[in-house]
């Protein structure tokens, strides 16, 4: 792996890359051990040489921004983790457009709506990740979606080509888009909202605050909504009907404020976490003939 190390130093640079990094310090969830490779492409010409470098070696590689719908092993990732947060993060405002990079977290690019007075983003304030996961997943909360305010994106191909997708093309559907299924990298996306009251932005983006501390979890690490939502049914109301409201297993606990969210309560490893929502599921099963699919993402070895 030594040749390795000097073809993906020379692919982003010296500065970028950095060995056995643990991920429990890139994750919400603040769990997860060492990846073998942790790089912070500087720019396309970087990312693309990584990702090809990968390729070319068979060597595991997985996208991340904030970490904040990751789940890592224990045993961490025996790949590369290439980290879009650290030089992808910027935001301008050009009329009723923001144009972000993929590192950009939604709080900011919310904060950047209110500043030029447009409307339509406060949903996303309050959702802990950054842009390019949110195109991914098509992220939504408080009845409102990307795919309500994304006009189009721009990826790095598999082919390591620039494209950019509208939003037709990007196939947005309930935490999902077309993204992984073509192994695609979100580069940038460009957001269409619409002119606004300033001071009713910010009540708004206030009101959903306060519903989000009232509700959420937010005083403990965790990944966010953990399981996604079955058809007809909330995995909240589940998993509390299911008389799991504050079940542990080791340091994961399914949180006695929102049953939808498992946290880490008390110093929890990945294998805790994997534990309780193995048992959640099968708790769920068992009472509802509900199969809850995990709506966090898990990678590595556990």
């Amino acid at each position: 792996m030594d040749v390795f190390h000097s073809k993906l130093v020379e692919a982003a640079g010296a500065e970028s890359v950095k060995t056995q990094e643990m991920m429990k310090n890139h994750t919400t969830f603040r769990v997860g051990g060492p990846a073998s490779w942790y790089v912070t492409p500087s720019d396309e010409a970087a990312l693309s040489g990584v990702v090809s470098l990968c390729k070319a070696e068979h060597v595991p590689y997985y996208i991340i921004g904030n970490g904040s719908n990751l789940l890592v092993g224990d045993l961490g990732y025996d790949g590369v983790i290439i980290s879009m947060s650290e030089n992808w993060n910027y935001c301008r405002v050009e009329g009723k457009r923001i144009t972000a990079g993929a590192g950009t977290l939604l709080s900011k690019i919310a904060k950047s709506a209110l500043e030029a007075s447009l409307t339509g983003f406060e949903f996303a304030a309050g959702i802990p990740g950054t842009l390019g996961g949110a195109v991914v997943m098509n992220a939504g909360a408080y009845g409102s979606e990307m795919k309500c305010v994304l006009e189009s994106a721009r990826v790095l191909t598999g082919e390591g080509e620039i494209r950019n997708l509208s939003l037709k093309e990007l196939e947005l559907g309930y935490r999902k888009s077309c993204i992984p299924s073509n192994g695609y990298i979100v580069l940038e996306a460009v957001i269409l909202l619409e002119p606004g009251d300033k001071e009713a932005v910010r009540e708004k983006m206030d009101e959903l605050a306060r519903q989000r501390r009232e509700k959420q979890p937010l005083e403990y690490p965790s990944a966010g909504s953990t399981f996604k939502r079955p058809a007809g049914y909330f995995a909240g109301k589940l998993i509390q009907d299911s008389g799991l409201r504050g079940f542990r297993s080791g340091g994961a606990q399914v949180s006695e404020k929102h049953c939808g969210f498992v946290i880490n309560r008390d110093h929890a490893t990945a294998s805790d976490v994997v534990n309780l929502c193995r048992q959640v599921q099968e708790r769920v099963k068992d009472n509802f003939g509900v199969d809850l699919e995990m709506e966090v993402k898990m990678i590595g070895k556990f």
